[in-house]
């Protein structure tokens, strides 16, 4: 008996993705307590703050899913800024190994935001990580120690827009591809009738 093939997928997930400067200006700052964990960086280009995973999504379900990312970024409480992160403390987590950038506060405009995509990937069908935000970016893998300092200069992420990103899984490690960003509080021109 001969299995119908698979419908072809991505391993997708929201985003908020920094800039060069800022991805730069976090790796620095964090480089000394990632040398000391004895764990394996995260490569520069790769740092973000995840707002959802969304898993295996169906091609054929993108453009979907873009429509429902561009009606969130229009509304909602988290369109009144850009949103700032300070990242100024590092944590270890123990279970997954790794070890992160955090906030000190609470960050509840990206809290908001990513309720909102969670809820709306929900409702569309899709199948969201339902497990609350914490606002981190992970800076360090397979982490063998618990820093001694978890110190970290102050560093100040300004996001505009949030990111749909695919994950690729190769020898490697992971690589990370922006498919499409949606700026914040932009409304799209409907066009009149007349």
């Amino acid at each position: 008996m001969t299995q119908a093939p698979r419908a072809p997928a991505r391993r997708l997930f929201f985003a908020l993705w920094p800039t060069e400067e800022e991805r730069r200006a976090l790796s620095a700052a964090s480089a000394a307590v990632v040398a000391a964990s004895g764990g394996r960086a995260v490569p520069e280009q790769n740092l973000h703050v995840t707002l959802v995973f969304l898993g295996q999504v169906l091609v054929s379900r993108t453009t979907e899913l873009a429509a429902l990312a561009r009606r969130v970024a229009a509304g909602g409480a988290h369109t009144a800024m850009p949103l700032a992160l300070q990242f100024e403390k590092l944590a270890y987590w123990r279970e997954p190994q790794i070890l992160c950038a955090q906030t000190t506060d609470a960050a509840a405009p990206a809290a908001a935001l990513a309720a909102a995509l969670q809820g709306a990937a929900g409702a569309a069908g899709f199948l969201p990580d339902l497990k609350p935000f914490r606002a981190h970016v992970t800076v360090a893998r397979k982490v063998v120690r618990a820093p001694a300092s978890t110190g970290l200069p102050n560093v100040r992420w300004t996001c505009a827009a949030f990111a749909l990103v695919q994950s690729h899984t190769s020898a490697a490690g992971s690589i990370y591809s922006v498919l499409d960003s949606y700026l914040l509080g932009k409304r799209e021109k409907l066009r009149r009738q007349r």
